[in-house]
């Protein structure tokens, strides 16, 4: 039995994967859905995906609110800016950073130059449901999160609007967001 035909957008894809030549990074605030989106944009582009939170844990054996607690927050972005170069390095497809990572003047900088950096975008209440779901998120353990959400996507703006591309995230399925960072990076190149 030999397998279906490729649907016509399944083609586009792999031709548009075939002209990407740099790993596409995904940045933007916590609960965005830079894991699941890239994951799915990873799997349409036919290529690997690795999420550099997971990538962090595994290297320091620790929790990343461990982390935060032990050694502090620029301890954190130095090991992390650390690992995203090693990912770069590797050459994966899709990368998927922590909603401060881009933040980082040097992280920033790397990303920039060497890879094609995707700003998921989506509004306050959006993220205030679903970073709810997770009890992991170090920068909102102190106060009402929906207050240091907003300030942290007021603060964060102008850097994560140096990325190459922009995507808004709806409140819908994540497909629809990967499908639309496919749509960006091919107008972009």
């Amino acid at each position: 039995m030999s397998a279906a035909p490729p649907s016509p957008h399944e083609r586009d894809y792999a031709a548009l994967a075939a002209r990407i030549t740099r790993p596409v990074v995904l940045v933007g605030l916590m609960g965005v859905g830079k894991s699941t989106v890239g994951r799915k944009l990873a799997a349409l582009l036919g290529r690997d995906f690795v999420d550099a939170d997971e990538e962090i844990v595994r290297a320091a054996q620790r929790s990343i609110p461990e982390i935060f607690e032990t050694f502090g927050e620029p301890y954190f972005r130095d090991g992390e800016r650390r690992v995203i170069a090693r990912l770069m390095d590797e050459a994966h497809g899709v990368i998927a950073t922590g909603g401060g990572a881009f933040v980082d003047p040097a992280t920033r900088a790397l990303v920039l130059e060497r890879g094609i950096a995707v700003w998921i975008d989506c509004d306050i209440d959006t993220l205030v449901e679903r970073t709810a779901r997770r009890g992991n998120r170090p920068l909102l353990k102190n106060g009402d999160p929906k207050a240091i959400l907003t300030r942290l996507a007021q603060e964060r703006a102008p850097f994560y609007g140096q990325a190459h591309i922009r995507v808004v995230s709806e409140n819908g399925p994540h497909a629809e967001t990967a499908r639309a960072i496919i749509e960006a990076i091919d107008q972009w190149l």
